[in-house]
C-alpha cells in the first residue's frame, strides 16, 4: 500500500482489508512527492520478494497526477521485477497523468473502492 498522505493511506488499507486483504505493508509518499519519489517508493516497495501486488493510491493535491504517472512509468521501464501494479490516480493534473499512464497501455481507477477490490483480486489470483 502506498499512498500520498496517512489518512489516504490508512483508508486504503482499510478498502484492502473490506475487500478481503491484508495489507503487507504501508509507505506514505506525503504530499508533493516528485516524479523521483514516486519511482524511489515503487521501488522500495517491489524490492520485497513477499510483495504479491502493489495499490498504488493517490489523490493529488500538491502532488501531481502526471508527476505520479511518469515516476511510475519509470519504474515499469527499468525494474527487473514485475509485480501487479493498481493505481488509484486523481487530483492535481489528473486528466494530464491519466493520459500519460493510458497512452503506456497503464490502466488505473479513479475510485479507491474499485482499486482496492481490483488489487484484492489480482493478489488473490497470484496465490
Amino acid at each position: 500500500m502506498i499512498g500520498n498522505g496517512a489518512g489516504l493511506t490508512l483508508s486504503g488499507m482499510d478498502m484492502l482489508k473490506l475487500y478481503g486483504g491484508e495489507p503487507a505493508t504501508f509507505l506514505d509518499i506525503g504530499g508533493g512527492s516528485s516524479r523521483e519519489n514516486i519511482a524511489k517508493a515503487l521501488n522500495i516497495v517491489i524490492s520485497d520478494p513477499d510483495v504479491k501486488t502493489v495499490f498504488l493510491n493517490v489523490l493529488g493535491g500538491i502532488t501531481r497526477a502526471d508527476d505520479v504517472a511518469r515516476g511510475v512509468l519509470d519504474v515499469m521501464k527499468e525494474s527487473e521485477r514485475k509485480v501487479p501494479l493498481v493505481i488509484r490516480l486523481t487530483g492535481t493534473n489528473e486528466e494530464e497523468g491519466q493520459k500519460i499512464l493510458k497512452d503506456a497501455g497503464v490502466s488505473f481507477e479513479t475510485s479507491m473502492e474499485a482499486a482496492a477490490q481490483k488489487a484484492v483480486e489480482l493478489c488473490n489470483a497470484k496465490n
